[in-house]
């Protein structure tokens, strides 16, 4: 299928700029749709009405969320500023302001009877979002040399917001964990065999950790069954299960529970975090655990479970 040079050239300034490549599929789709919505017009002869016109469309027609219309608009603004080369000023719409919902989070025996419906690496990734309180992708992104047993930590590499971090390894999930890396490392050695076995790194890792690439200790955690070319240097490797798989798992697992409450897997995160607030973990630890930037963001837990401060307890309960 021929490919648009001109989304392609979008494509090669989103990546000159190290945006993630999840981003750039989502900016790639969304300058798509407003050229498009514009009977494919070049964006040079477009400006601001139909800029409008397009966010517009979103909101009233489409009845987007507010999260979207803010994501459509990022990467038309990343269109004119790198591509057209001109700033997009006097644009009569504003960023919209999703709600502030509080999270939805389990109890913990509602969160173990999840888990138990999770049949083995399902099981497990949920075990290390509730115990570590990691995000999805980064629970899928987690490689074997990630994972210190001696120190019971885990490292976060570029998580969100593209900071590195630790959190908690739990002593509980050590023997499942070397299991799983055990099922790793006979998939690993099955692939050098068939003269494959190279590491999905990014760009910069690849060319710094070159003579690495084959390494054990590189690889996935919870690898893919199949293997993949690489979306940037086109060798085959393999990559990390896709987050939908592990979705799929969840909303079985969650039907076969009499739980009336909408579980997603960052839900697990939620409990994590409230979990260690009503177990008295200083709230500044728990920000530090979920790799919060602002102190802000951690406190919306404490409104969750009913406290403003949620390790302070009442008088009359001593």
């Amino acid at each position: 299928m021929n490919k648009s040079p001109f989304l392609e050239s979008v494509r090669v300034e989103l990546r000159t700029r190290r945006y993630s490549l999840k981003t750039e599929k989502a900016y790639l789709h969304w300058i798509k749709r407003f050229i498009l919505f514009n009977d494919k017009r070049h964006p040079e002869e477009m400006s601001n009405v139909e800029i409008e016109r397009f966010l517009n469309h979103l909101a009233c027609n489409r009845l987007v969320s507010a999260a979207t219309q803010n994501l459509a608009l990022c990467a038309i603004i990343f269109l004119y500023r790198y591509i057209i080369k001109r700033e997009i000023k006097g644009l009569n719409y504003s960023s919209s302001q999703a709600e502030r919902a509080l999270p939805t989070v389990l109890t913990h025996d509602e969160a173990t009877e999840i888990i138990n419906h999770l049949q083995g690496k399902y099981a497990l990734i949920a075990n290390m979002l509730y115990g570590s309180g990691l995000r999805i992708n980064e629970a899928l992104s987690l490689r074997v040399k990630d994972l210190d047993f001696n120190l019971g930590t885990i490292f976060v590499f570029r998580g969100k917001g593209k900071k590195d971090r630790y959190t908690l390894l739990p002593k509980s999930l050590h023997h499942l964990l070397q299991q799983q890396i055990e099922k790793v490392k006979l998939l690993h050695n099955r692939d050098l065999n068939e003269s494959f076995g190279m590491a999905s790194l990014p760009p910069s890792l690849i060319r710094k950790y070159k003579h690495a690439v084959k390494d054990f200790a590189w690889q996935y955690l919870f690898p893919s069954s199949t293997r993949c070319i690489h979306p940037y240097d086109n060798y085959v490797c393999r990559h990390h299960l896709h987050e939908t798989t592990f979705r799929k798992a969840l909303r079985a697992a969650l039907l076969k529970t009499n739980i009336c409450k909408r579980v997603k897997a960052h839900t697990f995160r939620h409990s994590f975090a409230t979990q260690l607030l009503m177990s008295g973990t200083d709230i500044r630890t728990v920000q530090t655990l979920l790799g919060h930037e602002d102190i802000k963001t951690t406190q919306i837990y404490t409104h969750v479970i009913g406290d403003i401060f949620a390790y302070t307890n009442s008088p009359i309960d001593k």
